[in-house]
């Protein structure tokens, strides 16, 4: 058990001086429990990450997730701005970075020289319809700059984010499989789309092993949501904190795929974790949530603030994105192949949301 602990790690010297101490206790055949986070410290002791888009609603509390895991130092947040206030607070290195700089972009490659890199960088849905040729340009560009870098530097492992947008409205709309018709009519859809073709064409023909989740809707607390056709779901209990009433811009009977991001980060790390020859998709993976309408969502939050009202807009154009995207995903490709389970249900999720916020809002 500690020679296989040993392998994991490059470049600790003092473990080989540890490793001759723990081999005079000769009856000991595996760690015990208080050893286990050491282990894991060990594994991670050579891993830099480099994650790009670190100021996003993801990117802020993946950057905190992994740094909890592999220490400050070893994960190099970045963006084209200035740091959050959320990344302002923790400690670690920070770069402002332009995927669509290539040679920026090269010099933090070559600078950090990163072992994985998580590639967040996109322009959404609703945001994606206003300026299609902008978020083509970046969502495309950016993604072949990463990776043709990644190949370049040997990077380990690289993670970029697909999205349920990927489908269409001749998508099976009620628990849609991981292989159907894929028609998506946005242009964030099909970026993301030809994303995942990218990527499996570059583990193929380069060995570069690239992963990726179909992400829901993502509900968190801890940053704002960046311009997709499920925020609503995060500005509804904001404004049930501030002002007790919220109008939907999406109609009560909505139904939309949507994840608590405490489950959507263990879902990336634990992908991330997963020995490769576990991750048989190499285009990205269904992950599937919790499937809720606003209505639905407005009652739960009923239980908790009596007096909330919901109305309903009408008439915006997120509501024919939202129309032309499944009701709900069927993920077992990724329970069965790296164990995914999620942890939120509804209630759980709208509980801790305003436990959260209530102090923040």
């Amino acid at each position: 058990m500690v020679e296989e602990v040993v392998k994991c790690c490059k470049c600790c010297k003092v473990i080989e001086i540890l490793l001759g101490f723990f081999q005079t206790f000769t009856t000991l055949t595996t760690f015990p429990t208080n050893f286990l986070p050491l282990r894991f410290t060990w594994n991670c002791m050579s891993e830099k990450i480099l994650v790009i888009g670190a100021n996003g609603q993801i990117g802020t509390e993946l950057v905190a997730a992994l740094r909890g895991i592999y220490g400050s130092e070893a994960v190099i947040a970045s963006d084209l701005k200035s740091p959050v206030y959320a990344l302002k607070k923790s400690s670690g290195p920070y770069e402002i970075v332009n995927v669509l700089d290539k040679d920026n972009l090269h010099h933090i490659f070559e600078k950090y020289n990163p072992t994985q890199v998580y590639l967040l960088a996109a322009i959404l849905s609703a945001v994606g319809e206003q300026k299609p040729k902008v978020a083509w340009d970046l969502n495309m560009t950016g993604l072949l700059h990463v990776l043709d870098f990644s190949v370049e530097f040997k990077v380990e492992k690289v993670f970029w984010p697909s999205s349920i947008a990927v489908f269409g409205p001749h998508s099976p709309q009620h628990e849609t499989p991981q292989y159907c018709v894929m028609d998506p009519n946005t242009v964030y859809g099909f970026s993301k789309l030809a994303g995942e073709r990218w990527c499996e064409y570059y583990f193929t023909k380069y060995g570069l092993d690239v992963r990726s989740l179909r992400y829901p809707g993502l509900i968190g607390w801890r940053a704002n949501p960046g311009g997709g056709t499920t925020d609503y779901a995060v500005h509804i209990f904001h404004q049930a904190l501030k002002t007790g009433n919220y109008e939907s811009f999406l109609s009560a009977d909505t139904a939309l795929p949507m994840m608590y991001m405490d489950d959507a980060i263990r879902a990336t790390i634990t992908l991330m974790n997963a020995p490769a020859d576990e991750v048989t998709i190499r285009s990205a993976y269904n992950l599937a949530g919790i499937s809720f309408t606003p209505a639905q969502l407005a009652d739960e939050i009923k239980k908790h603030i009596p007096g909330f009202e919901i109305t309903y807009a009408g008439n915006d154009p997120r509501q024919a994105i939202a129309d032309s995207w499944p009701k709900s995903i069927d993920d077992s490709y990724a329970q069965k192949d790296w164990g995914w389970k999620q942890e939120y249900d509804l209630p759980k999720m709208v509980e801790d949301m305003l436990v959260n916020l209530q102090d923040i809002v």
